[in-house]
C-alpha cells in the first residue's frame, strides 16, 4: 500500500511498428523485487482463487522480494508448467483479483514477477531437463527391463493444452507422442500470435527441453480417430495406426490395451460473415494474416498471390477482441494507410470496476491494448451489411449503426437499427470474431478431449490448466485397467 504499482510499460510507439521484436520492456532487479514486496499475503487469496492453474502468486512473491529466485521458481512451476507462455499474454485474471485491486486499483504485478522469475530461471540454469528415471509399462509396475512394455499415450495437437497434458503425463513416466499438423508446435501460440507479443524463440526452447525430457513429437501429421461404433470400446494402437494412414505407426508390442489418446486439436473453425461480399479478394479471417505473418517470420515463402497484406491499405477489422487487436498491430507493421475496429456489442464501460460483473470477479471494461495505442479508429454497435468490390477486389464495407433492446422474452437482446447505412473504405478487412466450439462423436474410453477442443475458444491460462486436469485423468484411467 505504500509502494504504487509500476509496470514495464511498452517500448516506443515510433519504435516498436516497425519490427516485430517484443513490444513490452522489463522492469530491473531492484524494482522488480520491490514490486513483489507489494504482495500482502492475504489471509484469503484471491489471486489464487482466481487463476485458473491455482499458482501461489503470495508464496513465489514473497520468496522473489526476499531475493531467493530458485525458490520463486519452484514455487511458481509446481502449479504453471510452462509460466513464459503466461507470463507474457495472460489478460492477469489473479491480478483483477487482488485485494489490493479492490483498495486502490493497483494489484501486484503478477503477470511481470512471473515472466521475470521463468527468464532469470532459464538465465541462472535453475531449468535442465526432468528426464523421468523409470518408465510405466503395461505390467503396471514401473522398471527398466528390455522385456517391459511401455504404456503409449498419444497426444493430438500441439497447442498449450497438448503440451501441458504431454508434459506431466511424461513426467509421471508414460511414453508421449505428440502429434502436430502444423510445421512446428505451439498451436495458437505460434499460429495465432503475433511476434510482438510472443517471441517464437520462447516456444522453440520450451519444445526442445521437453524433446530432451522424453516426449516425440511428429509434425504435418493430420488423422480422424474412428468414433466408437458397434465394438469399439477401446481405441487400441492397432485403430490408432490405421488412422495414420502412410504415416509412421506407433510401435505395437506385446499383448495388452494400455493406450490413450489424448485431443487437444483446439477450435480450427472461425466464425465466419455470411453477407453479400464476402467472396471477394480482400477478405479474410484473421488467421490466416496471423499465421501467414508468422510463417514469413520463421522463414517461409509465398507468392504474391498467396501473400497477404496491408500494406498501402485502409484496413477494417470486425471484431473487437484480442485476436482483432493482434490484427491491429500486425496491419501497423505492415505498413498499413489506416485501421478500424468495429464490434457488433456495445461499448463496454470504462474505468476499473465493472458493476455488472464485481470484484473479485474479471471487470468487462473497456481494454486497450498495445497495438491500439498504435493508432486506430474504433467503434462498437455496428452491424456488417455488405461487402463492396470492384473487379472482384474489395472497396469497401457497408454498415450500420445499431442498437440493442431488451429481449420481452428473455434471453439474447434485440438488435435494431439506429443510423442509417454507410460505406468504410477498406481494401484488407480481417474477420476476427472468434471460433465455433468443436462437436466431437462419442468416442472410445480411453480417449479423452482437453483444452478449447473440449470447452470452446478460451484463455491459454485455462487451455494449460484443461490439460493437466485431463492429465490426471487419463492417469487415473490406466492405473484402473492396468
Amino acid at each position: 500500500m505504500e509502494i504504487h504499482r509500476q509496470e514495464a510499460g511498452y517500448r516506443p510507439i515510433q519504435d516498436r511498428i516497425h519490427d516485430f521484436s517484443e513490444v513490452e520492456q522489463t522492469l530491473n532487479t531492484h524494482q522488480r523485487r520491490e514490486q513483489a514486496s507489494r504482495c500482502m499475503d492475504c489471509g484469503v487469496p484471491f489471486c489464487h482463487w482466481a487463476c485458473p492453474l491455482g499458482n501461489k502468486a503470495p508464496e513465489w512473491n514473497d520468496a522473489l522480494f526476499k531475493g531467493d529466485w530458485k525458490l520463486a521458481f519452484r514455487l511458481l512451476t509446481s502449479t504453471n508448467p510452462f509460466p513464459e507462455f503466461t507470463g507474457r499474454i495472460c489478460p492477469a485474471l489473479c491480478e483483477k483479483a487482488c485485494v489490493l485491486n479492490r483498495f486502490n486499483h493497483e494489484p501486484t504485478t503478477n503477470r511481470e514477477d512471473e515472466a521475470a522469475i521463468i527468464e532469470a530461471a532459464f538465465r541462472e540454469g535453475y531449468i535442465q531437463p526432468r528426464i523421468p528415471a523409470q518408465r510405466i509399462t503395461k505390467r503396471g509396475v514401473i522398471g527398466s527391463s528390455p522385456t517391459d512394455i511401455p504404456v503409449r499415450i498419444a497426444v493430438i495437437g500441439a497447442g498449450p493444452a497438448g503440451l501441458a497434458c504431454a508434459d506431466a503425463l511424461n513426467q509421471k513416466g508414460y511414453t508421449v507422442t505428440v502429434f502436430e499438423k502444423n510445421e512446428a508446435a505451439g498451436g495458437l501460440l505460434r499460429y495465432g500470435i503475433p511476434n510482438f507479443k510472443l517471441n517464437k524463440a520462447v516456444i522453440d526452447r520450451r519444445i526442445k527441453l521437453l524433446e530432451q525430457e522424453g516426449i516425440e513429437f511428429r509434425f504435418g501429421t493430420s488423422l480422424q480417430l474412428p468414433p466408437k461404433e458397434g465394438g469399439l470400446d477401446c481405441l487400441t494402437i492397432d485403430d490408432f495406426n490405421k488412422a495414420l494412414g502412410n504415416e509412421t505407426p506407433l510401435p505395437v508390442e506385446g499383448e495388452g490395451g494400455r493406450f490413450a489418446v489424448v485431443i487437444a486439436t483446439g477450435t480450427p473453425t472461425a466464425r465466419d460473415l455470411k453477407a453479400p461480399g464476402r467472396e471477394l479478394k480482400g477478405v479474410h479471417f484473421a488467421l490466416e494474416l496471423l499465421s501467414q505473418q508468422n510463417r514469413v517470420l520463421a522463414g517461409m515463402e509465398f507468392t504474391k498471390d498467396e501473400r497477404i497484406t496491408a500494406k498501402g491499405k485502409d484496413v477494417l477489422v470486425i471484431g473487437g477482441g484480442d485476436t482483432g487487436s493482434d490484427c491491429i498491430g500486425t496491419a501497423h507493421r505492415q505498413g498499413c494507410k489506416s485501421v478500424t475496429q468495429i464490434e457488433i456489442m456495445p461499448r463496454p464501460v470504462e474505468g476499473p470496476e465493472d458493476p455488472q460483473n464485481p470484484w473479485p470477479n474479471w471487470p468487462r471494461t473497456l481494454k486497450t491494448t498495445s497495438s491500439h495505442e498504435e493508432g486506430c479508429t474504433r467503434r462498437w454497435n455496428i452491424n456488417t451489411l455488405e461487402f463492396l468490390g470492384k473487379d472482384g477486389k474489395l472497396t469497401g464495407v457497408k454498415v450500420q449503426e445499431i442498437d440493442w433492446k431488451p429481449n420481452p422474452e428473455g434471453g439474447r437482446p434485440i438488435m435494431v437499427e439506429k443510423g442509417k447505412p454507410e460505406i468504410i473504405k477498406a481494401e484488407l478487412c480481417l474477420l476476427a470474431m472468434g471460433f465455433l466450439k468443436p462437436e466431437h462423436p462419442q468416442s472410445p474410453k480411453n480417449v479423452f478431449v482437453c483444452g478449447d477442443s473440449l470447452n470452446g475458444a478460451s484463455l491459454v491460462v485455462r487451455a494449460m490448466a484443461s490439460g493437466l486436469d485431463t492429465a490426471k485423468k487419463v492417469d487415473k484411467y490406466l492405473c484402473e485397467n492396468a
